[in-house]
């Protein structure tokens, strides 16, 4: 492994980044447009579906922002590739009520505070010039 990728570690990190980032996008575009969930029958949130999409640009350019500075060109490509694959596969199992609501973009919006405060400790250095 180490002849394709010798930074093991921030290849997982960025695995785990990069299918946040896919899942979460899918989980908020159940939550576009503003009044779609209203026309569904469910409560919606426009300001904390506005606070993911906030989050979730920051998660995504931070993380790609990591993934160039700690790897490989062509580790960052199959792995966001991977992610991008199969993450919709992860989330067509989920129960439905997990894939739309308040309290889903609630959740979603703590895991993307945490992994983003987890980005920061882990490549703080790496993208001291970023942030």
């Amino acid at each position: 492994m180490a002849a394709l990728e010798p930074n093991v570690a921030a290849l997982a990190w960025f695995a785990l980044f990069s299918t946040l980032c896919c899942v979460g996008f899918l989980i908020l575009s159940g939550a576009f447009p503003l009044n779609a969930a209203r026309e569904r029958g469910q409560s919606s949130s426009p300001a904390l579906a506005l606070l993911n999409g906030a989050l979730m640009l920051a998660l995504g350019g931070l993380t790609l922002a990591f993934g160039l500075t700690e790897l490989r060109l062509t580790s960052v490509i199959v792995v966001a590739g991977l992610a991008f694959l199969f993450a919709p596969a992860s989330f067509e199992i989920w129960p439905e009520r997990w894939k739309d609501g308040r309290a889903v973009l609630a959740i979603m919006a703590l895991a993307q505070i945490g992994a983003l405060a987890a980005l920061y400790r882990i490549g703080g250095d790496a993208l001291a010039p970023v942030v």
